[in-house]
């Protein structure tokens, strides 16, 4: 009966997934939708870019960054559709590219090299952030209140670009344990590309990691309103410590975090995984050491990340998960799809464990196989390259049909190229935000926030919860697409 159930779940899955759909099916071309998921990152770019950058829309920018604290602080990502650098997403943003290419980098083929520049942009900066000035871990660049009032390019601003950091005296363990687990990831990608830079970022890992221990408290506690309601840390920063520590003990294999690991008693049940909250990340990553590694003292992490499958699955009897008639996970109306990517890659990484162990598990009398975890994640994917009840792909640049008036200030406004003269804090308001014209500048594999529970979607610009896109989108749905592009032909 077990293997009856497991056998015919993807068609059961499909007859609740699919009803209503009218839509085409088939394998969209993934190996193209992964390069330019990794290509958007170049139109996030803020500092001084390199020549051999290829969305040339794009200028030098932010080259200030961090003057007026009397450091440098040029470089890394503006997160979304506006002029801030936000570290908080920006380290999970790093984490995410660098675990998909831990994960999936020998399928990559000539994308790994564009994977690994994607998340040295990123580290660079971070690398800055946490050695610029002792005791000090900074945290942001640009006052969020001050850009989100303004319609201009990165290339234009005039605002300030105030400088934000945590302290022993203002912690931040959130944001700290987050940049701690993007340089302990990133180590990993380069230990063998380049080992002495993989050293730099682990050494440097190591430091912020004790500093997120130490120093305990949630860092919009200690920033306010320079980062609430923007990046607030909702969940807390437990979760961001088990994550930081999750990838320490992955980089270094000392005991030490392995102890603080067990210690944490982080029991919490969830059935989200975001920039906000890591529980579910972690417990995957860890769950790896119980199904790969046969060790039982992780079994707890096991059973945890397969709580959070079932919460998942849509029929499953804990399922805690709503899907859009056609298919979609519908977590939250905001941003929806940075949930869709997030979990998504989770689908993709335990299911590629429970391959290699050879492991099923049961969601009450339901059996799951890898297959079933893969079907899900497929499905997802699919949905977001067009294959849904309006065929839109919600990537720009990808097929025929796709956002042409998304929420982003460089894309929806003229290029230096074509408009030289300074575009100002209001002058991008009238006649660029405000026009139902195409944007002129294509964000190329940029994933906007995605349809509403119904599936429907407006394609427009003043929507941001859907029409905007953001580095987190992106980096996680990286490792999905490598998984399928090796899996099946366009």
């Amino acid at each position: 009966m077990e293997t009856r159930v497991s056998l015919w779940l993807p068609l059961l899955l499909c007859s609740i997934m699919c009803l209503g759909t009218n839509v085409v099916q088939g394998n969209p071309n993934y190996k193209d939708a992964l390069a330019k998921s990794i290509l958007f990152f170049q139109g996030q770019r803020s500092g001084r870019l390199p020549t051999n950058q290829l969305l040339s829309w794009r200028s030098n920018s932010g080259l200030s960054d961090g003057a007026v604290a009397r450091v440098d602080l040029t470089g890394g990502y503006y997160d979304a559709g506006d002029n801030v650098k936000f570290n908080f997403p920006m380290a999970y943003t790093t984490t995410m590219l660098s675990w998909s290419t831990l994960e999936y980098g020998k399928r990559m083929g000539a994308q790994l090299p564009n994977a690994r520049a994607a998340i040295r942009w990123a580290t660079d900066y971070l690398l800055k952030c946490a050695k610029a000035t002792p005791g000090k871990l900074y945290v942001g660049v640009g006052d969020p209140n001050v850009d989100h009032s303004c319609w201009e390019r990165p290339e234009d601003m005039d605002t300030t670009r105030s400088v934000y950091s945590v302290s022993p005296s203002n912690p931040g363990s959130d944001v700290a344990g987050e940049t701690a687990a993007a340089l302990a990831a990133a180590s990993l990608v380069f230990r063998v590309a380049d080992p002495k830079y993989s050293r730099l970022l682990l050494n440097t890992a190591k430091q912020v990691m004790q500093f997120a221990m130490q120093y305990r408290g949630a860092y919009s506690d200690s920033l306010g309103s320079a980062v609430c309601p923007f990046y607030c840390s909702y969940s807390g920063y437990k979760d961001e410590l088990l994550w930081g520590a999750a990838w320490l003990y992955r980089a270094t294999n000392d005991v030490y975090y392995a102890n603080f690991l067990k210690s944490l008693g982080a029991n919490d049940a969830t059935d989200i995984f975001s920039w906000d909250n890591k529980f579910a990340g972690a417990r995957v990553l860890l769950s790896r050491r119980a199904l790969l590694n046969k060790d039982s003292s992780y079994e707890q992490f096991r059973q945890q990340a397969e709580d959070f499958m079932c919460r998942i699955l849509p029929n499953s009897p804990s399922s805690t998960t709503q899907y859009t008639p056609g298919g979609l996970m519908f977590k939250l109306s905001e941003s929806n799809l940075q949930y869709v990517t997030s979990i998504t890659f989770l689908l993709t990484t335990y299911s590629k464990y429970m391959s290699s162990a050879k492991h099923t598990f049961s969601c009450g009398n339901m059996v799951v196989t890898p297959s079933t975890l893969k079907y899900l994640a497929k499905k997802q994917v699919d949905y977001i390259l067009g294959v849904n009840p309006l065929k839109m792909s919600y990537m720009v640049g990808y097929g025929t049909t796709f956002p042409r008036r998304i929420h982003h200030r460089g894309s929806s406004l003229p290029s230096l190229l074509s408009h030289p003269q300074a575009i100002g804090c209001q002058g991008g308001f009238q006649p660029f935000y405000y026009t139902s014209s195409p944007n002129p500048n294509i964000l190329t594999g940029a994933i906007v926030g995605g349809p509403d529970q119904n599936d429907g979607f407006s394609d427009d610009r003043t929507a941001y919860s859907h029409s905007e896109p953001a580095t987190y989108i992106n980096a996680a749905i990286v490792g999905p697409l490598t998984y399928f592009a090796a899996s099946y032909s366009a």
